[in-house]
């Protein structure tokens, strides 16, 4: 015979309902998704996270531990620290959840999402970078440099939020293709560069513009010269927003080689993949942009809800505009022992894609009851909010936080999974953390 094994998050990737019986023996009820939990299960479970459950009996089937969900071993990147590897070929890596508590994110600690090939940029002179403008719908081709770019026009700086469409995606099931993205795939630095819209103004669009899109100068993983590793785009409405930049800074320094030096473009609330990286080229389409990963499932969710798994044809994707509503709890770091008998401080940050959020709630009893936490205003339009909450442990056990963000259009996050679709993006689920009360 041969032992085969199987760690638990392949194990609930396959199936949650039949691993929660296989590692725990618990059931779940089909209506109310609660798993039912007594006897050696329970024991076995208290014994895994190392403390008693008080709401055991409230928590949803299928659901693995946030304490053994989760898993913060770092990896260094040049310029990054306590990073997590995803991928090294392209270099994809992510933030754990405590490690983005800095209100404005630092270089060091925003998230890597390539697609191709960064290009050497440590002996360039930035200034002599050149980027053109052409496409069907512009009045004319026009190439200017980062020095042109910076005394030729206003200089602007946002705060913005830049999230990766597949952060969440590890929690899919079934699971989706791709880099497994846990929480840590956003960030909200301050960047520093010329309105997209002033610009696209001096080169002049035409009556028939549709759409904006980018080519930057990394190069396809084959090493094939001819492919394009990535070159997506907005409509022009997005475009022109007073927020999408042209930036050649973060945080008042260079952009760190990895997140687009010298220059890239920054288009807050959509997905990240829209934000070239490198920025070499600006196109004004007169139709929907059709670079790589514009088209089948590349940054495409199904039109219409489908059951997890449905292959689904490629003319009934849609592509993703505004990201939906979210919140990371950045302190404490999960897996923390707190005293009983004193409230524990919890923190975070909540974004909602072009909206603003409108409130943030915590729970300690997995969604069964809801506390709100204090929420601040956003500095500018698309940058992150922070808030804040002290909970009460009610005895010694294990617990888990939840925080759940509503935007200012009622819609609020779900507590468990959103909708499946094919290439697992927009996991907006609650954050959670895992806390033992002692």
């Amino acid at each position: 015979m041969t032992d085969r094994k199987k760690g638990i998050h392949a194990l609930y990737r396959d199936d949650p309902v039949k691993a929660d019986a296989a590692v725990w023996g618990r059931r779940t009820d089909p209506v109310t998704r609660r798993g039912f939990l007594k006897g050696s299960g329970l024991a076995a479970m208290s014994a895994a996270v190392g403390a008693s459950i008080p709401f055991a009996h409230l928590m949803p089937g299928g659901l693995i531990p946030a304490a053994l969900a989760q898993n913060d071993a770092p990896f260094e990147i040049p310029g990054k620290e306590g990073l997590i590897v995803l991928n090294d070929r392209p270099v994809n890596a992510e933030t754990p959840a405590h490690l983005l508590d800095d209100r404005v994110t630092p270089a060091k600690r925003l998230f890597v999402r390539n697609n191709g090939v960064p290009p050497v940029t440590g002996s360039i002179d930035a200034d002599a970078w050149e980027l053109t403008f052409g496409g069907e719908s512009v009045e004319r081709e026009v190439t200017l440099t980062i020095a042109d770019l910076k005394s030729r026009f206003e200089h602007h700086t946002y705060q913005l939020q830049l999230e990766c469409g597949g952060n969440g995606r590890s929690e899919f099931v079934p699971p989706a293709s791709g880099n497994q993205w846990t929480t840590g795939a956003i960030g909200c630095p301050r960047w520093t560069g010329v309105r997209l819209r002033d610009v696209l103004e001096h080169v002049g669009v035409k009556t028939d513009a549709v759409y904006v899109a980018y080519y930057g100068a990394d190069t396809h993983v084959s090493g094939d010269p001819r492919k394009v590793p990535i070159s997506r785009g907005v409509p022009l409405g997005k475009a022109l927003e007073d927020e999408s930049l042209i930036a050649w800074a973060m945080n008042g320094e260079d952009i760190p080689p990895m997140n687009g030096y010298p220059l890239r473009l920054v288009i807050a609330g959509w997905p990240g993949s829209v934000a070239g990286k490198w920025l070499k080229s600006i196109v004004v389409r007169d139709r929907v942009h059709d670079g790589p990963k514009m088209k089948g499932a590349s940054y495409r969710v199904p039109c219409e809800p489908v059951a997890p798994g449905t292959v689904v044809p490629d003319e009934e994707m849609c592509i993703i505009e505004s990201m939906p509503v979210k919140s990371l709890v950045t302190f404490p770091k999960s897996g923390i022992e707190h005293d009983v008998a004193s409230l524990l401080a919890v923190r975070g940050h909540a974004w909602a894609g072009d909206r603003e959020v409108s409130a943030v709630h915590v729970s300690i009893d997995f969604g069964a009851t809801w506390t709100q936490a204090a929420l601040e205003k956003p500095v500018n339009r698309l940058a992150w909010q922070h808030w804040q909450a002290a909970v009460e442990f009610p005895q010694r056990g294990y617990y888990e936080v939840w925080a759940r963000a509503t935007d200012d259009t009622g819609r609020a996050q779900p507590m468990v999974l959103p909708r499946w679709n094919p290439k697992g993006y927009l996991n907006n689920a609650c954050h959670r953390i895992a806390v033992q009360a002692v």
